[in-house]
C-alpha cells in the first residue's frame, strides 16, 4: 500500500471514530432541551446518556471479533450506515422510552466501528514505527471528539431543536461510509475458526452487567443488595469466560496475554485515565453552568483546552516512546494527569479561568502522553490477524472505566 493510500485510510477511521466519540458527549448539553420537551425524567436521562455506553461496552469485544473473522471492511460500513441511520431515526423521536431504545441501537452500532477502526490502522501500518506515528492521530481525533462535543452540542442547540445534536452526526457517518467503501482494503484472520459462541456471549454479558450494575449503583446505592449482587455475578460470569476461553481450541481472547505487562498495565492505565476523563468532562459542565452560570455555547468553548491539549499529547507521546521508550512517557502522563487533579483538589471553587485552563493543560498532555502509547502497547502484542480483538479489548477498557467515572463521580458529586 502506497503512503498516500495509507494517509487517506488513516483519515477515513479517524472519520469514523470521531463521530461515535462525538456522540459519547454531544447529547449531554441537550439534557435540559429533552426533560422539556419529551418530559423526560431524570432517569430517563440518565439513560439517554448510558443506555448508549452500555450497549458499547458490553458488545465491543464481541464486534472486534467479528471483524477478525469475517472482515474488518464490511463490519465497518455496516457499523457507519446503522450509526448514521440510527442517529436519523434518533432526532424524530417523540418520546424518552422510544429515544432510549435508539441510543441503545447506536451504542451496538458504535461497538461494531470502534475496535475496527484500529484493526485497520494495525493492517494498514505493518511497521511498528509508523503504527505508532498513526495510532497517535487516531487517539488524539479520540480525545478530540470526546471533548468537542459539549462545543458542537451548544452551538447547535443554540440555533435548532434538540435534534440537531443527532441530526450532525449523520453527514459525519455517512461520509466515513463513502470513504471506507473506496478506499479501505479488506482484511481479516485468515486462520480463524468458527465463532468462539461461549466466549461471546459470557464476555457480553460480564461487561453489559458491570456496566449496568455501575450505572445503577448512584441509585440504588453502592451497598444495596442489588449493587452488591450485581457485582457478584459480574465476577461469576467473567470467571466463566477465563475458564471456557482456558479450554477452547481457537479462543475468541487468549487470557494469558494479560500475564504479559505490555498488555495487562497498559490496559490498566488506559481505564484510570477513561475514568478520570469522563468523571472530569460530567462534572466540569455542570460547574460552567449551575455554578459559574455560563451557557452551554460558552462552556462547549471553555472546554476546549483539554480537547486540544489532549491531541497534542496523543501524538508527542507516540512520537517520544518510540525513542524513550513506552513505560517512562506512560508513567510521565499518568503523574501529569493526576497532578492535575491534585491541584483542582485543593483549588478554590471560583478560581480565575485562567487558571482553570493551566489545570485543563496539564490534564490534556498528561491524557494524550498516556493513553496512546498504551494502546499501541496492546496492540503490538498481538499479531496483525488478531487486531479486532485487541482493538477490542483497549476499546472495552475505555468504555468501562469512562462509565465507572461518571458513575462513581456523579455519586460522589449527589
Amino acid at each position: 500500500m502506497s503512503p498516500r493510500r495509507r494517509l487517506a485510510v488513516l483519515v477515513t477511521v479517524c472519520l469514523a471514530v470521531f463521530a461515535i466519540n462525538l456522540d459519547t458527549t454531544i447529547v449531554n448539553v441537550a439534557l435540559p432541551d429533552l426533560a422539556r420537551q419529551l418530559g423526560a425524567t431524570t432517569r430517563d436521562l440518565q439513560w439517554i446518556v448510558d443506555g448508549y455506553n452500555l450497549a458499547f461496552a458490553a458488545l465491543v469485544l464481541t464486534a472486534g471479533s467479528i471483524g477478525d473473522r469475517f472482515g474488518r471492511r464490511p463490519v465497518l460500513l455496516g457499523g457507519l450506515v446503522g450509526f448514521a441511520l440510527m442517529s436519523g431515526i434518533g432526532a424524530l423521536c417523540d418520546g424518552a422510552g422510544a429515544l432510549v431504545a435508539v441510543r441503545f441501537v447506536m451504542g451496538a452500532f458504535a461497538a461494531l466501528i470502534f475496535p475496527t477502526t484500529l484493526s485497520i490502522i494495525t493492517n494498514a501500518y505493518p511497521d511498528r514505527a509508523e503504527r505508532a506515528k498513526a495510532i497517535g492521530v487516531w487517539g488524539a481525533v479520540t480525545g478530540l471528539g470526546v471533548a468537542i462535543g459539549p462545543v458542537t452540542g451548544g452551538l447547535l442547540l443554540a440555533h435548532f431543536w434538540w435534534g440537531s445534536v443527532f441530526v450532525a452526526l449523520v453527514p459525519v457517518a455517512l461520509v466515513a461510509a463513502v470513504l471506507a467503501f473506496v478506499l479501505v482494503p479488506e482484511s481479516s484472520d485468515p486462520a480463524a475458526a468458527r465463532l468462539d459462541l461461549p466466549g461471546l456471549v459470557t464476555s457480553s454479558a460480564a461487561i453489559g452487567l458491570l456496566v449496568y450494575t455501575i450505572i445503577e449503583a448512584p441509585d440504588r446505592g453502592w451497598t444495596s443488595a442489588w449493587t452488591v449482587g450485581g457485582f457478584a455475578v459480574t465476577a461469576a460470569v467473567a470467571a466463566a469466560f477465563v475458564t471456557l476461553e482456558r479450554r477452547h481450541p481457537a479462543p475468541m481472547l487468549d487470557v494469558s496475554l494479560f500475564r504479559t505487562p505490555a498488555f495487562s498495565a497498559a490496559s490498566g492505565a488506559v481505564t484510570v485515565a477513561f475514568f478520570a476523563l469522563f468523571g472530569f468532562i460530567f462534572l466540569i459542565t455542570q460547574y460552567f453552568q449551575f455554578i459559574r452560570g455560563f451557557g452551554t455555547v460558552s462552556t462547549g468553548v471553555r472546554i476546549l483546552p483539554v480537547a486540544l491539549t489532549i491531541a497534542i499529547g496523543s501524538v508527542t507521546g507516540t512520537l517520544l516512546a518510540g525513542r524513550l521508550g513506552t513505560r517512562t512517557i506512560v508513567v510521565t502522563g499518568l503523574v501529569l494527569f493526576g497532578g492535575s487533579f491534585a491541584w483542582i483538589a485543593v483549588s478554590s471553587t471560583y478560581q480565575p479561568y485562567l487558571q482553570i485552563a493551566a489545570q485543563m493543560v496539564l490534564m490534556g498532555t498528561g491524557l494524550g502522553l498516556t493513553t496512546a502509547p498504551a494502546t499501541e502497547s496492546i496492540l503490538s502484542v498481538l499479531p496483525a490477524a488478531k487486531a479486532g480483538v485487541g482493538s477490542a479489548v483497549n476499546d472495552a477498557t475505555r468504555e468501562a472505566g469512562g462509565t465507572l467515572g461518571v458513575a462513581v463521580i456523579g455519586s460522589v458529586f449527589t
